[in-house]
């Protein structure tokens, strides 16, 4: 049977080239980065060579970059870190944080304990698209104010927020601006300076790299405050030991980011715009996010009458890998907030399949989901109850 991988955005398969980039990590150069001798000198060398390669991709400095073990952790490390430091020096500046009601859960859960924290969390409506309204933002800003965090595009639906608006409107106000970077980098060009991005977060297995790594871009100047004690390594930011072979497969996947970019984008671009054309062939099939403002390689709709947990599984079934919206959430039977968020109800949000694509897809891949798409969807309607046709 043939197998077709549509869930890029869940993670992609570690390149060949990150691989063999990592491979004597793991054995000739061991030494821990953190000692002074030749073992350690060695690996340390490579981190910091890894650490240029990430600012390269974003146009920032080297200095700027801090190692994680992934999106999440940088989420927290970002928001919670600036967030502690401001709390200490409140007299300075308020306690309002500007997020969107379709973060991540890496974001939303992390404001949430904030508030419990005794933080104030402005959650900014979305239109039917998932765009935030640069009216609504600027609205929302008050004296108090001191961080806003906005993702740079939505991991379920793939719209792009208006990131340089918002850069502009943070740097007008003197608020911090930190964005979740994860599903963009590599996928669009970002450049943090001409964005006003003060934080940005970014996840090693989502562009072609190993699992377990990260990374957080702080702006120099912008201080935050640590949320792990022990060595004192990442300038005491983020103490741990730190995992070489990780940190330069995190490297060598941004540095082949970069060089593949046109040509990633293009094709994969190409590839969605059949799919989506395709797809939405099907009755009552609607494409959900922005037509036009969204990430090259995400398509998401909704079938009405159809229940998305057993689309999936069928197509399973067909060899075809996909999902109904975030994997980190993948096995929670809610309605997912970001569909919801966008005007669907319960019933058609529970009816949504997420095909995102990556390098290895080609255009029989997409002659084939085609080919079977149709009659799973029809399939599932004739047993559905929801469906009166």
């Amino acid at each position: 049977m043939k197998r077709i991988y549509m869930d890029y955005s869940a993670t992609t398969p570690v390149d060949k080239e990150v691989i063999d980039e990592m491979a004597p990590y793991f054995g000739k150069y061991f030494g821990n980065p953190s000692s002074i001798h030749s073992f350690g000198r060695d690996a340390y060398d490579a981190i910091e060579k890894s650490r240029s390669k990430i600012a390269d991709i974003l146009n920032a400095d080297a200095d700027e970059i801090i190692f994680t073990s992934g999106g999440t952790e940088s989420d927290n490390l970002g928001i919670m870190g600036v967030a502690y430091l401001n709390k200490d020096k409140r007299k300075r500046k308020g306690n309002n944080i500007i997020t969107s009601s379709i973060e991540h859960p890496a974001v939303l859960e992390t404001c949430k304990y904030l508030e419990k924290q005794g933080f104030n969390i402005k959650y900014l409506p979305v239109d039917k698209y998932g765009l935030i309204r640069i009216e609504d933002l600027e609205e929302a800003i008050s004296k108090d104010t001191f961080l806003i965090t906005i993702m740079y595009a939505n991991n379920e639906i793939g719209t792009i927020e208006p990131i340089n608006e918002i850069g502009k409107i943070a740097n007008k106000y003197d608020v911090l601006f930190h964005t979740d970077g994860v599903q963009a980098v590599c996928k669009t060009p970002i450049d943090v300076k001409k964005l006003n991005i003060d934080l940005l977060s970014i996840s090693s297995h989502k562009i072609y790299g190993p699992k377990g790594v990260g990374a957080l871009y702080i702006r120099k100047g912008v201080k935050i405050r640590s949320l792990t004690h022990g060595g004192g390594q990442e300038k005491g930011l983020r103490s741990s030991t730190y995992n070489t072979t990780g940190i330069v497969g995190l490297g060598k996947a941004c540095e082949l980011g970069k060089i593949r970019l046109k040509e990633d984008m293009s094709q994969l671009k190409y590839l969605r715009d059949e799919l989506i054309k395709n797809t939405l062939k099907i009755e009552l099939s609607y494409l959900n996010g922005h037509p036009i403002k969204r990430l090259v390689n995400n398509a998401n709709f909704c079938f009405e009458a159809i229940e998305g947990e057993s689309l999936n599984m069928m197509l399973d079934e067909k060899g075809i890998a996909s999902a109904t919206g975030s994997a980190c959430s993948s096995k929670n039977l809610q309605a997912s907030h970001v569909l919801t968020a966008i005007g669907l109800n319960p019933e058609k949000a529970h009816g949504s399949l997420r095909l995102t694509l990556g390098r290895e897809n080609t255009e029989r891949d997409i002659k084939y989901i085609d080919n079977v798409l149709p009659d799973v969807v029809e399939n599932l309607r004739k047993l559905s109850p929801l469906w009166d046709r």
